[in-house]
């Protein structure tokens, strides 16, 4: 009984724990995510809050809710109006990310990402519905509390939901590759080198998208790279970094976002991340299942030859002699007296021959 209750108590404080951890990333990456912020200092293009989240909820259950409630409480009470507002905006992004969860579970994800089922989950179940109680509670808790006029709702709801989506399309697929990096053994240095040349190239993308050219197309290449010579484990943090650099191009106004009203860089900057996160997840998934049906063939191919080769062995085993086989010669058979011919100097009488009767 006391080995049960000290167990209990060591998954209590392990719990608890992984609560406060995941509350303090939870509130780190917000003040992170509010350096972009676009509407009334708290609504932005990309809340990373949400995707870490929706990565927990995944990796350690359902348990840890209250570590993604306190960090929204902590992360939005110096910028609500009120307090019932704040607990109002903590408790819809706390539902957010439960919701999303649960719908995935629903629907068989794997946190491996390795399957195109599971990519389209992350979209279409655990991304964009989920963060549509995140957005309506948040914004209509603003419109209610009176710090935000009801012309600004439909504007500041659309930054509010893709700002969560585009978190949990960006971020989750990171924290997921993460949590099962290994360090590589046996890899080439030619593949530390394309590594290295996919990094430099990303951050030269990245510096170009943040300068007054309207050059950030030029992630698309990139994501492509990733996604068919490293699958996942490449395109989710090239896919970060393409979506990070566009949105400081946003809040800055350059390249294709200068000289544009609020709506226009939204709408320009969400379909960008979106399409890059889409690529992304969609290209690498589809290569992974590729790559394991040729190893599922390759194994049925190699069970195959086995298995004719045995027939093959099993057959000639019963087509060889007996003196082939155990490697013995096989003895005479005995011979019949009644059949065995007489022996003598002559040769043998016919049988219609008879003896005579004289001497």
């Amino acid at each position: 009984m006391t080995g049960a209750r000290q167990e209990r108590y060591r998954r209590a404080a392990l719990t608890a724990l992984e609560i406060g951890v995941l509350a303090a990333l939870y509130y780190g990456s917000a003040e992170a995510g509010l350096i972009q912020q676009l509407v009334r200092g708290q609504v932005t293009p990309l809340w990373p809050p949400s995707g870490i989240a929706v990565a927990a909820l995944l990796l350690r259950g359902p348990r840890l809710w209250p570590g993604i409630a306190l960090g929204a409480f902590l992360a939005n009470i110096t910028l609500g109006p009120s307090t019932g507002a704040v607990l109002a905006i903590t408790a819809g992004n706390t539902l957010a990310p439960l919701c999303g969860y649960a719908l995935l579970r629903r629907a068989g994800f794997r946190n491996r990402l390795d399957r195109l089922r599971d990519a389209l989950a992350l979209i279409f179940l655990g991304a964009f519905p989920g963060m549509l109680v995140s957005a309506t509670v948040g914004t209509g808790t603003l419109v209610l509390a009176g710090v935000l006029h009801t012309r600004a709702f439909w504007p500041t709801w659309s930054v509010w939901w893709t700002g969560d989506a585009m978190g949990v399309l960006v971020v989750t697929p990171v924290l997921l590759v993460l949590s099962r990096a290994r360090l590589p053994k046996g890899v080439p240095a030619a593949r530390w080198l394309e590594a290295g040349l996919l990094v430099a190239a990303t951050t030269g993308v990245g510096l170009l998208e943040t300068t007054n050219t309207p050059l950030v197309f030029l992630g698309f290449p990139l994501l492509i790279w990733a996604a068919f010579r490293f699958q996942l484990a490449g395109a989710a943090p090239c896919a970060l970094a393409v979506s990070t650099f566009a949105i400081m191009a946003a809040t800055g106004s350059k390249g294709p976002f200068a000289r544009h009203d609020l709506v226009t860089n939204m709408i320009t900057l969400q379909a960008f991340n979106a399409s890059a996160a889409l690529t992304a997840l969609l290209l690498s998934a589809v290569i992974s299942e590729r790559d394991q049906t040729q190893r599922e063939i390759a194994r049925a191919c190699g069970r195959l030859a086995d298995m004719v080769s045995r027939i093959a062995a099993s057959e000639q085993l019963t087509v060889l002699p007996d003196d082939e086989v155990t490697g013995r010669p096989t003895s005479p058979a005995p011979l019949d007296p009644e059949r065995t011919p007489p022996s003598g100097d002559g040769q043998a009488r016919g049988s219609d021959e008879r003896p005579s009767p004289h001497p």
